[in-house]
């Protein structure tokens, strides 16, 4: 795996070519696996001998990890995505009721009003720059964090960090020193919102989840506590800001698709649909591991390796998707359903405020700015930095009218 990352498709293609599993280097010289096709990820991902808790990765057990790892955090964070079984199911009890459909549909005049006044900002930054704006920091981003943090109850100012600090960790090719520094100011900057809101409990996330930790450990563990925000945080705005921005360049790489949209031909929550298809805002996400020798279309997966779930890859699977799998098109009609916010008993708790805020975001987007073009070839976009996520590092605009 390169840990600089780069557009994966036309390497998810070749290894698909050659089956629906493959082996890997991770970072590290470390030997995993990754399941690329739809068919096989789907039934791994719910497999009864597939664990997420990292006392199942071997070369974590065997002390061969070290400390600035770059994927340590997804291996080792307290909290659901590490939990298998009981542990799991309590994790995300604590914190369903936040994102039930009632609960989300109660958000959206906050989102709607939101996303107003950030096209309002992204207007005035085009005008600052001689036309061009940066939608991914002015629009993709702030909408997701803002709602995500007000959910937990911390405060503007700790925004800009705690996504920049996410951004680190969430990169495959932070350095060593860099990964650890990282990590240990984000485990504290958690540490002191929480305290905060101990202090002064109001009507959110964080403080209901630090009600449930003084109930007594058995409910949440402090690690725990630390360990959920982490990833309400870091899983409530990267997938979401990585959708929003794919599905604009998708918009503007394919016109006739936008218009089919403007015309009533097809909706908002098609686009969405078809952008975590199509271009999944995850690539391939860490880790989980065989409990025993697991053959998997036709390939034994060792028991303990790491293996990553690969989502793009998967959804551009013309097994699943049929030969024109690799084209956007939102008149499909598909047979089966993609995979891009999971499968199983880890299946994202946040897809339907991402899909909420996705589509609001769109549809408020191009009604208000309808001629909205990249401002340079999407050939020249500099890539996310790492295989996790998958989009762009920036997505220049001009607003147009």
């Amino acid at each position: 795996m390169d840990p600089a990352g780069g557009c994966p498709h036309a390497d998810n293609a070749r290894l698909l070519a050659g089956g629906a599993v493959t082996p890997v280097v991770l970072p590290g010289e470390i030997e995993g696996m990754a399941v690329l096709g739809h068919d096989a990820l789907r039934d791994f991902l719910s497999h009864p001998d597939v664990a997420k808790g990292p006392q199942h990765f071997t070369a974590l057990a065997e002390r061969r990890i070290p400390e600035g790892w770059p994927l340590l955090t997804f291996a080792t964070v307290p909290g659901m995505t590490t939990a298998d079984g009981v542990d799991h199911r309590r994790l995300r009890t604590l914190v369903s009721s936040a994102f039930t459909a009632r609960r989300v549909e109660e958000l959206r005049p906050r989102v709607e009003a939101v996303t107003t006044g950030l096209l309002d900002g992204l207007a005035e930054a085009a005008r600052a720059a001689d036309g061009v704006a940066d939608l991914r920091r002015h629009y993709a981003l702030p909408l997701p964090l803002g709602v995500i943090c007000e959910l937990l109850g911390v405060a503007p100012a700790h925004q800009d960090r705690l996504h920049h600090l996410s951004s680190l960790v969430v990169a495959t090719d932070t350095e060593p020193e860099r990964v650890v520094a990282a990590n240990r100011e984000l485990v504290e900057l958690l540490a002191s919102i929480a305290a905060a809101r101990a202090a002064a409990p109001g009507e959110d996330l964080t403080s209901a989840l630090i009600a449930a930790r003084d109930e007594g450990g058995d409910r949440l563990s402090q690690s725990e506590l630390i360990g959920t925000l982490l990833l309400m945080i870091i899983a409530g705005h990267e997938t979401t800001l990585n959708l929003v921005t794919n599905a604009v360049r998708a918009l503007c790489g394919h016109r006739e698709q936008l218009a089919l949209v403007v015309e009533g031909r097809a909706g908002w929550a098609d686009v969405v649909e078809e952008t975590l298809r199509w271009d999944s805002p995850v690539s391939y996400f860490p880790f989980r591991y065989p409990t025993k020798d697991l053959t998997v279309d036709g390939t034994l997966i060792p028991r303990g390796t790491p293996v990553l779930a690969g989502y793009s890859a998967a959804g551009r699977d013309t097994k699943a998707h049929g030969p024109d799998a690799d084209r956007f098109d939102l008149s499909r009609r598909p047979s089966v359903k993609h995979l891009s916010l999971g499968h199983g008993p880890h299946y994202c708790l946040g897809a339907p405020l991402a899909r909420m805020e996705a589509a609001i975001a769109l549809e408020a987007l191009f009604t208000r700015f309808p001629d909205l073009d990249l401002a340079v070839p999407e050939a020249e976009l500099a890539r996310h930095a790492g295989f996790v996520g998958n989009s762009v590092r920036a997505l220049p605009v001009r607003l147009g009218g």
